[in-house]
């Protein structure tokens, strides 16, 4: 691994920037390749001015839980353009230099979601801006830690969740993904711990406190990434390891076996990994997603870490985005589906090649049924249902669901199942090779579907309707379902227990963790809490260890009053913060008639272990602030 960074440009100056409050209307982010198209969620003018590289110097500061430091732009002022605009949200800015000079600048008053767009007045041929700043109290992007919060509880912990538009809280930057940036880094931390970033990375902790990164490939700025803590490193295999607290490493390297073998599998589908290596972060339990597919470097809830191997399909995932992402990126947010639909497609087809047809056609199914869920709950006609969205004034959050992962899937599922795998593989490896390092639009792969692979077939096109699904609502007719041969087996002994059949006679022998999921799925509303006693005493659900199935279990036991299960879903509470999993218990709770003083009392307890993201969701659900 390279240690060090580049060359670090230090400029020093007094503070002469000075700030006018003028809200501004977001500018729009234009390009013409093939059809123009606009980001609504950057107030950045990097359509016009474009940024190379970015250098940055930053100290952070556990104690007083900021960090402060430098970003050094390398720009390229081709259009002439007189100012440089980026991106901010809450940032302090101390002052701006323009190839070594103090300039003026001007911050924007906060524009919702959006923040303030940072001004900088540019000549025709500056090269250099480098803006001196220090993160704000709100930024969104940033979970500091005390001790208690982390796995260890020996040490404070930092890490940051720039996507979708919160790398601009940390970082002054065009914050679209549709613009990309080399960088590199100089990061002071508290010594003893560890820095890492989406980037190239030690493995070792060294005893100044500094540390070096360099990213050569151009990522877009919600790809940046860093985590600062007590953390170790074990390796895999020659390209693949596992970073963690030291008192998870072992759990976590045991759990992540097979990545080495993913990555092959990954190769021999899609073509080659371009990253160099593929490391995993175990984040503390705050996190709020199950995986944050940041370059070089995936981060990954603690929730995955079943013991048996179980959930790891969340790591091909992650991975999968190392192609359908992180090298081929939708233009904007209202793209986002081929983001994540290319991504569940392509984790299926990896963990189909791990397991074998019966273990992924469970995935396909879970994921049908967690589509049907997020229609009925938008409304089946809602214009959010289509993959195409329209996020303008929004927050691009909002089209963080199923929608674009598991409708996007079943939409490239159909590809495959009506032109033939084959044909759609050899497809899809030319659009991963033609569109490398590239943003494209909805329009633009749609363009490219028609001449790489439909072509002149117009039965194949009357098969497929394509604008039904990318600009029609809901789940189409012609979706293709998977087998469904294991869970049908699950659905019978559901059945029987249902129809009286004690607990302890369900044949579940082999069962998977998906299969119990679906099981439990499948439970009616009317479930009694003698009914989930017996189910307890035969399975021990309450102490599941995999956390979907201890997941959908308390979720019942909210529903059924099965109290039993209520100091062990407040540990799970206390514990987890993966909002997939919040999310549903506190609305529940909300729900319940004897619930909304219990999800009161529980958020107010345990909020701070929280990521500021989770906890906006659960301030409306909660407390009911919009």
């Amino acid at each position: 691994m390279l240690k060090n960074a580049g060359i670090v440009l230090l400029i020093v100056v007094s503070l002469v920037g000075c700030r006018f409050k003028k809200k501004t209307p977001p500018s729009t982010l234009k390009v013409v390749d093939p059809k123009v198209w606009v980001d609504e969620h950057t107030q950045s003018n990097a359509d016009s001015v474009s940024v190379k590289h970015l250098h940055l110097d930053i100290k952070v500061e556990m104690d007083k839980k900021q960090i402060a430091g430098s970003a050094l732009w390398t720009i390229s002022n081709n259009h002439k353009q007189k100012e440089l605009i980026l991106d901010t949200y809450g940032l302090i800015i101390d002052s701006v230099i323009v190839d070594g000079n103090s300039v003026s600048y001007q911050l924007d008053s906060p524009i919702k979601f959006l923040g303030s767009a940072l001004h900088i007045p540019i000549v025709e041929n500056s090269k250099f801006v480098a803006i001196h700043y220090k993160t704000g109290l709100n930024a969104r992007a940033l979970q500091w830690l005390d001790p208690q919060q982390t796995h260890d509880k020996k040490f404070p912990f930092l890490y940051t969740q720039s996507e979708a538009i919160y790398a601009r809280s940390w970082i002054p930057c065009p914050d679209g993904p549709g613009m990309r940036f080399t960088y590199t880094a100089r990061v002071s931390v508290p010594k003893g711990l560890m820095a890492l970033m989406s980037a190239e990375n030690t493995d070792i902790v060294n005893d100044t406190g500094i540390y070096h990164f360099k990213m050569n490939l151009p990522i877009p700025a919600y790809l940046m990434a860093l985590a600062v803590g007590d953390l170790a490193f074990s390796g895999i295999d020659e390209r693949t390891g596992v970073y963690a607290e030291k008192g998870m490493l072992e759990k976590a390297r045991y759990e992540f076996e097979n990545v080495g073998r993913m990555v092959g599998c990954a190769e021999q589908l899609y073509g080659p990994y371009r990253w160099g290596r593929y490391d995993i972060l175990v984040l503390p339990p705050g996190f709020p997603l199950g995986g944050m597919e940041n370059p070089r470097l995936t981060f990954c809830t603690p929730s995955i870490i079943a013991g048996d191997r179980s959930l790891v399909s969340l790591i091909a995932h992650e991975l999968a985005h190392s192609w359908s992402g992180n090298l081929v990126t939708n233009a904007t947010w209202n793209d986002f589906w081929l983001n994540e639909g290319f991504t569940v497609y392509f984790e299926r087809r990896i963990m189909e090649q791990l397991m074998g047809e019966t273990y992924s056609d469970m995935l396909w199914e879970l994921g049908y049924q967690d589509l049907e869920n997020t229609v009925a709950s938008l409304g089946p006609t809602h214009k959010d249902t289509w993959l195409k969205l329209n996020l303008k004034g929004r927050d691009p959050d909002d089209g963080l669901t199923d929608i674009a992962y598991e409708k996007g899937c079943l939409l490239l599922r159909l590809l495959e199942k009506t032109a033939g795998r084959d044909r759609f593989d050899k497809f899809l490896v030319s659009y991963f090779d033609a569109n490398a390092f590239k943003t494209i639009t909805t329009e633009t792969f749609l363009n490219f579907l028609d001449t790489g692979l439909i072509k002149n077939d117009t039965v194949l096109r009357k098969k497929l309707n394509i604008d039904e699904w990318v600009y029609g609502p809901g789940i189409p007719s012609n979706a293709p379902r998977a087998g469904r041969d294991l869970f049908n087996k699950v659905d019978a002994q559901r059945e029987k227990f249902l129809s009286g059949m004690p607990a302890e006679k369900i044949a579940f022998v082999h069962w998977s963790a998906h299969e119990w999921l679906h099981f439990l799925r499948g439970m009616p509303p009317g479930l009694m809490p003698s009914q989930m006693a017996q189910l307890d005493d035969a399975f021990n659900f309450t102490n599941s260890g995999n956390s979907e199935v201890a997941d959908m279990w308390f979720f019942l036991a909210i529903r059924t009053n099965y109290y039993q299960a209520y100091p062990a879903m407040e540990r799970f509470l206390s514990t987890i913060g993966r909002r997939k999993f919040l999310e549903p218990l506190y609305q529940e709770m909300m729900l319940s008639p004897n619930g909304e003083e219990m999800a009161k009392r529980l958020y107010a307890k345990y909020r701070k272990n929280y990521h500021p993201i989770a906890q906006e969701s659960l301030n409306e659900i909660v407390l009911k602030l919009n």
